[in-house]
């Protein structure tokens, strides 16, 4: 059994499904992500996971208990939300022996506890200092220490990162997944940021209106997207997405014919039907090959080590990949010819936006 488990949860404001039949599930000691858009239900997923909210149907099951109507208090469990929520008129120090105090620990252990903390997060040098006088990358490393010291079975991250400058939040992220293997701990860290979710998760679970969509690892994901959504989700940047049929056991495409991936069967329910084309960027190459389609470059996008090559194939626009010592070759305006990677090409209908490959 999964060490936490959500099953068919649904929670509802009024007449808005926030979350609607929700199965979750993350294993012990895992990092686990909880990635959708915003809106997509994900802040109210954790909020019911940690009992501040109350569910309209389904279970919470975590450490092989039913916790769905546990109180707060009993749960064990800790959150760290987007905003920091520190006190403001008390120190790094009495900020983290706030919720200890609560609970009427020792003072001894406190103190203890205080330490341990403080080390491991490097926030030692800042015990007697309040929370204006901090950094941004030290107000979130109190935030998480005041979570963690409450030594929780479970921490829940609710866009902990969002208010951080991009290199902090390079640097934190680091941080956090050093932080959970260090201590072996059960993690659900909840993000609309594709970066943050394919470097961070052991495991990612896309959620799109309150709604489970596909589980896997990041790897996963990039290879198998089970639907458009997650093909337009994971990837950066995005799929090359192209209007097609399926004709003569051929891909039908507005600018030409090119094969069928040889790696997967089309379904035969999807073979009459309007079709999507995906293809990725890196997936798209300069070359002389048989099948090969005639573009021009009306955009080079330098991205340091490598090139974003915007093309145009009659009415269609692709974007392409290029290592930058490559990329230098070719010039905006300048006509090229591409083949594309069939074999890690993909297929979705058009009106569902199901995968159309088996």
């Amino acid at each position: 059994m999964p060490y936490l488990e959500l099953k068919n949860i649904t929670k509802k404001y009024d007449k808005l499904v926030a979350v609607d039949e929700l199965n979750f599930s993350v294993e012990k000691n895992e990092f686990a992500v909880l990635f959708g858009s915003s809106a997509a239900g994900k802040t109210t997923t954790l909020r019911c996971i940690s009992g501040l909210e109350k569910i309209e149907n389904g279970e919470v099951w975590f450490n092989d208990n039913d916790f769905t109507n546990a109180p707060i208090q009993g749960r064990q469990m800790a959150m760290v939300f987007q905003t920091f929520a520190l006190y403001p008129h008390l120190t790094t120090e009495e900020n983290l022996a706030y919720p200890l105090k609560k609970k009427k620990i020792d003072k001894s252990e406190i103190f203890k506890r205080i330490s341990e903390i403080s080390e491991m997060l490097r926030i030692g040098h800042a015990l007697k200092r309040k929370p204006d006088t901090l950094s941004g990358g030290e107000q979130q490393r109190l935030a998480i220490g005041r979570a963690l010291i409450q030594q929780p079975k479970l921490l829940l991250l609710d866009e902990p990162l969002a208010n951080l400058d991009a290199k902090l939040r390079h640097d934190t992220r680091a941080e956090l997944k050093r932080l959970q293997r260090d201590l072996n701990m059960t993690m659900v860290y909840a993000t609309p940021d594709q970066l943050e979710a394919l470097t961070m998760g052991d495991n990612i679970t896309i959620i799109k209106d309150g709604k489970f969509i596909q589980k896997g690892t990041p790897d996963e994901l990039y290879q198998n997207p089970k639907n458009l959504y997650v093909g337009k989700m994971i990837g950066s940047p995005e799929m090359n997405l192209i209007n097609a049929k399926i004709v003569n056991n051929q891909i039908e495409l507005p600018f030409g014919n090119v094969s069928t991936n040889k790696n997967k069967k089309i379904n035969s329910d999807f073979v009459s039907t309007d079709l999507i084309f995906g293809i990725r960027p890196n997936d798209i190459t300069i070359s002389n090959e048989q099948e090969n389609y005639d573009a021009k470059i009306f955009l080079k996008e330098p991205l340091g080590d490598i090139t974003i090559l915007d093309l145009s194939i009659k009415d269609t626009k692709l974007k392409m990949i290029l290592p930058e010592e490559e990329a230098i070759n070719y010039d905006t305006g300048q006509n090229i010819k591409i083949s594309f990677n069939i074999d890690n090409s993909y297929l979705f209908a058009s009106d569902t936006g199901v995968s159309a490959l088996n």
